[in-house]
């Protein structure tokens, strides 16, 4: 039980951090070197993590069992990074940005978790999207 409520808290508060230090990234700066930083961090970060979750058969093995997914999430991790990074340079506003996103991209999900993962979703769910839809039209209504 506590992995249930401790990954999900991991996962908001970090994305809340994300988007508050993406936004306060320096506008002046190449973005391409910010991420350089930003990955030479995530790499050391990464590696302390061995200390928490050793590779019990040694990570050679683990290099073994990856796939295609592995590199897909890198190129989807950086898609964000310097997605976020030019649209807060573009002036997006930080709760409108990170909600528009967020929302547009689990839209997007929904069929690929239907008929890819065989979720299932019910009435409430559907429901739960069409909140979403009128959430997008709130969050872009003009004053």
């Amino acid at each position: 039980m506590f992995l249930f409520y401790f990954s999900i808290t991991l996962a908001i508060a970090s994305s809340a951090l994300y988007h508050f230090t993406a936004k306060s990234t320096p506008s002046n700066v190449n973005f391409t070197v910010s991420l350089l930083v930003t990955y030479a961090v995530a790499f050391v970060v990464t590696l302390l993590g061995f200390f928490f979750f050793p590779a019990a058969n040694g990570v050679a093995a683990e290099f073994k069992k990856l796939n295609w997914a592995s590199i897909g999430l890198a190129i989807a991790i950086v898609g964000i990074e310097f997605g976020f990074l030019l649209t807060y340079r573009a002036g997006w506003q930080l709760g409108i940005a990170a909600v528009l996103v967020n929302v547009v991209a689990s839209l997007i999900l929904v069929p690929v978790a239907i008929f890819f993962f065989k979720d299932k979703i019910s009435w409430v769910n559907i429901l739960g999207i069409l909140v979403c839809l009128a959430g997008l039209v709130m969050l872009n209504w003009k004053r």
